[in-house]
């Protein structure tokens, strides 16, 4: 296929490296665009990027010229957007309007009735609100936003509980890497020797995101799955990868093999098994007792699988498990390629 042109907003940060470095080569997004703040504006990408990644910058990226994040002049089909979410409130928006299809990292849209919280190996269907984004907004493109990183791998591993043995309730408590805060996030001061236990605004987010995610399209929005959740959140000495301690009281009893049995078999619909980001697998469980942990298990499939291990009986609720997911790829950048990958499929993008 030829490839579609796309544009990174607000490709100097963090999140924005990592969009460069997941789509360098990627096999149907060719980035012709990058855009960053004033001070960037009309330099080199290569000379004004301070790069925070391991692997080198691409060299294609480092000539790029760096462009205003303008609609007006970045007249492109596909926009990945890293864009902080006070300028996406207003940039987003406006890109659809004018027939950019926007795959968001950020907050801006997440609860908007006809915008999807995509996650396409848990509510591909959700895409398809999309349509209604063109119908009642008159937008030519379209909104669709991945989820808080820590939501993410809640609900791919909640889904496959769901789907399962249904859900009555569910109480989680996070420990999030530094990466989640950006860069340069935490003051080292801070975290050193220590557990910061709270984060703005993250338990809200945790406790409603995986409710849309796990819900079901009605018309022209989307019932929340009907269970509630209760979360703490707590910033951590990791560099990447959010683990959660999830408990459960599930409709359906069943017994820790079932548990695990549920976790292991759970596959994305049809409709995302082909597509290149797709995670391979989407669930991994591990057998040992001190898995999963961060260091060791956030690059599994390529930084897109959610691991999952110590799957027990829980003496309150029914089962009890540790969840694991690479929260800036999986979580972030690596979440919204995949959600243009299945727009691409489904026919918003062309």
């Amino acid at each position: 296929m030829k490839k579609i042109p796309a544009a990174i907003l607000g490709a100097t940060g963090s999140v924005g490296q990592r969009f460069v470095q997941l789509l360098d080569q990627h096999p149907w997004f060719d980035v012709v665009c990058l855009t960053g703040s004033e001070r960037t504006i009309g330099t080199r990408y290569g000379e004004t990027c301070r790069w925070l990644l391991t692997d080198p910058m691409p060299e294609w990226a480092k000539d790029i010229v760096v462009s205003p994040t303008d609609p007006a002049k970045v007249d492109q089909p596909l926009v990945f957007s890293a864009l902080p979410t006070d300028i996406a409130k207003t940039v987003e928006a406006d890109f659809a309007a004018k027939g950019s299809m926007v795959c968001s990292n950020a907050s801006a849209f997440r609860m908007a009735d006809d915008v999807p919280i995509l996650i396409p190996e848990a509510n591909a269907e959700h895409a398809k609100l999309v349509e209604v984004q063109r119908s009642q907004r008159g937008w030519k493109g379209g909104i669709v936003t991945n989820s808080n990183c820590t939501s993410t791998g809640i609900t791919v591993a909640f889904k496959a509980m769901l789907d399962a043995f249904g859900i009555d309730k569910a109480f989680v408590v996070s420990m999030q890497a530094l990466s989640g805060a950006g860069f340069p996030g935490v003051p080292s001061m801070d975290v050193i020797d220590n557990l910061i236990p709270f984060i703005g605004g993250e338990e809200h987010k945790v406790q409603t995101e995986p409710l849309k995610m796990l819900g079901t399209i009605n018309g022209n929005k989307i019932d929340f799955a009907d269970f509630p959740i209760s979360a703490h959140t707590n910033r951590v000495g990791i560099t990447d990868g959010h683990t959660v301690c999830a408990s459960l009281a599930l409709k359906k009893k069943p017994s820790v093999a079932e548990a695990i049995e549920a976790i292991r078999s759970y596959q994305a619909p049809e409709i995302c098994r082909d597509l290149p980001s797709t995670p391979r697998p989407v669930l991994l469980y591990r057998n040992e007792d001190n898995r999963p942990q961060p260091r060791m298990d956030r690059m599994t499939g390529k930084g897109m699988t959610t691991v999952v291990g110590r799957l027990r009986e829980d003496p309150i609720f029914d089962v009890k498990m540790v969840i694991c997911s690479h929260n800036t790829i999986r979580g972030a950048a690596g979440g919204s390629v995949y959600n243009a990958e299945l727009l691409t499929k489904m026919g918003y993008l062309s």
